[in-house]
């Protein structure tokens, strides 16, 4: 485990606190729940647990649960509980996990870059027998085919750090939550051509976001400033975060047996790429004046 242990932990520990103080007066008690006990683990060493698995070697949680936290880890977490109890407790950090990720998100630039991609359920053969997000997932399609599962909207600023996401069913349209991810962002925004539409990108004007995009080939070219086309040809940045989310911090996998497992894998997988010491990202500083006067116009 090459992670800061330690130092994540803290960070996390210290939100938790503070955030259970803000929070206690709203929470409601479950009449469900016979004992009140609290549980042996606390939810920042839950929380880092999770997270730190995006950030190791393993591909399944039972081996580096069992192989690294149960033998090597042991020391950080003096409290640990057994892997079948760990699983069983993980969907109680859902709600403190969510609020620190968005606690960390990236910076406001003005430079973004919008994407989404695909997150299965299953394979497409076992669609019919699929149980888990039966009522939940829709089938649809992207350029890499049919897909059943959700679809995941990620805004990225130039430095390549989160700055916004949501999650929807697979069968929606990369158009629709547009005005929800850029809402409280003002600058530069460059999509693909999924995100061709002139009425939203009227609607982005009025929330201050000017989103530029390619051309379909029966269609006019747009008119851009040299600055907007350098920035729309670096479009494939948000691609290689996207790889990376996949690839690096696994948040795609079609193993699940609960939907609360699904988004804690999903949202600690986001934490864990924005933990990253090295992002994909331009060497830009700032918005040029030129640009500036160019977008307020």
């Amino acid at each position: 485990m090459l992670a800061p242990i330690t130092e994540i932990f803290c960070d996390i520990d210290d939100f938790c606190k503070q955030w259970f103080i803000e929070i206690s007066p709203y929470l409601l008690p479950d009449p469900n729940r016979k004992r009140q006990r609290k549980c042996r683990m606390s939810a920042s060493e839950i929380m880092t647990i999770v997270i730190l698995f995006h950030l190791s070697h393993y591909r399944t949680f039972k081996d580096y649960y069992r192989d690294c936290v149960e033998t090597h880890l042991k020391s950080y977490f003096p409290m640990l509980v057994s892997y079948n109890r760990f699983v069983e407790i993980m969907a109680s950090v859902i709600s403190p996990l969510s609020a620190y990720l968005l606690s960390r998100l990236g910076e406001k630039t003005g430079l973004y870059y919008i994407d989404s991609t695909m997150l299965k359920a299953c394979h497409n053969r076992r669609i019919y027998r699929h149980k888990t997000f039966r009522g939940i997932a829709e089938r649809g399609k992207s350029s890499m085919g049919w897909f059943y599962g959700f679809k995941l909207h990620v805004v990225i600023n130039h430095k390549g750090e989160l700055v916004s996401f949501c999650m929807t069913r697979g069968n929606m349209d990369d158009r629709k939550p547009l005005e929800q991810l850029f809402n409280n962002l003002k600058g530069l925004a460059a999509g693909d051509k999924g995100y061709l539409s002139k009425k939203k990108e009227e609607t982005l004007l009025k929330q201050g976001i000017k989103l530029i995009t390619r051309v379909r080939r029966n269609m006019k070219e747009k008119a851009m400033s040299t600055f907007e086309k350098y920035f729309l040809g670096q479009r494939g940045i948000v691609e290689t975060v996207i790889e990376q989310l996949k690839s690096i911090c696994h948040i795609e996998h079609t193993r699940h047996r609960k939907p609360d497992n699904f988004l804690i894998n999903l949202l600690s997988g986001l934490m864990a790429y924005m933990i990253k010491p090295r992002k994909p990202a331009l060497k830009i500083h700032a918005l040029t004046d030129n640009n500036k006067l160019l977008m307020s116009s």
